[in-house]
């Protein structure tokens, strides 16, 4: 059911994507790059990595606001892949977030032995938050892998459609009003609020199998909020 890490790369030097990807996938990673910090956030958003190395000298942005808006939403292992070798860079890059630093150039041997690191956060906490994983008939919630599975198959999720749906799992049978929502899943509140919601809503059941006029895990109380099924 589990695969081997996906790791998202994001790097605007195509020669350290390559040798990054050959040497990743020599191992069986799944990888994805992206040239852009843009493109790097689109595919966080869109393709649920494990963990992610980043540049900080990327044509469009600093490396340093991509750790910051990652670190709002998760907590994904983060490594720093860069040029930059002063201290003050470094410390700034792991007081923002990221989980290591290393500078280049390096090693085929070193980079995967910081990858190996990598993977160990995500070990540790899921041996110390045994209770990760929430199932609801053929939907399965990994909260510590931040995966979604319906029917055993990998379901791809934006990182406020996550926040949103566990939320609403880790309530079963109450009701969630639209306030709590936009307070816990977008981190505010604001006129017009429930208009976002409800398009985050329709995509998240879309995507879970949750649509048609009975819906298995998400029901609609009209004018209050929602409520996960307790079954």
């Amino acid at each position: 059911m589990f695969e081997k890490s996906h790791v998202l790369i994001i790097e605007d030097e195509i020669k350290t994507v390559n040798f990054m990807s050959m040497a990743l996938r020599a191992k069986d990673y799944k990888v994805t790059s992206a040239q852009t910090g843009q493109a790097g956030i689109l595919s966080f958003c869109t393709n649920n990595p494990d963990i992610i190395l980043l540049d900080l000298g990327l044509p469009d942005m600093d490396g340093m606001k991509i750790i910051e808006e990652v670190r709002k939403v998760s907590n994904i292992p983060i490594m720093v892949v860069s040029g930059r070798k002063i201290e003050s860079d470094i410390i700034s890059a792991l007081d923002a977030g990221a989980n290591d630093y290393m500078t280049k150039p390096f090693g085929m041997g070193e980079l995967l032995a910081r990858v190996r690191v990598m993977e160990r956060y995500i070990t540790k906490e899921n041996i110390t938050k045994p209770n990760s994983i929430m199932q609801f008939g053929d939907l399965t919630i990994d909260t510590e892998r931040r995966r979604i599975y319906v029917d055993n198959n990998d379901v791809h999720l934006t990182p406020l459609e996550y926040k949103f749906l566990v939320l609403l799992a880790s309530n079963p049978g109450k009701v969630i009003t639209h306030q709590q929502i936009s307070k816990d899943v977008w981190g505010y509140r604001e006129k017009g609020e429930a208009k976002s919601i409800r398009v985050c809503m329709a995509s998240l059941r879309k995507k879970i199998n949750d649509i048609g006029s009975e819906p298995k895990y998400i029901f609609t109380e009209i004018g209050v909020g929602y409520r996960f099924t307790d079954k």
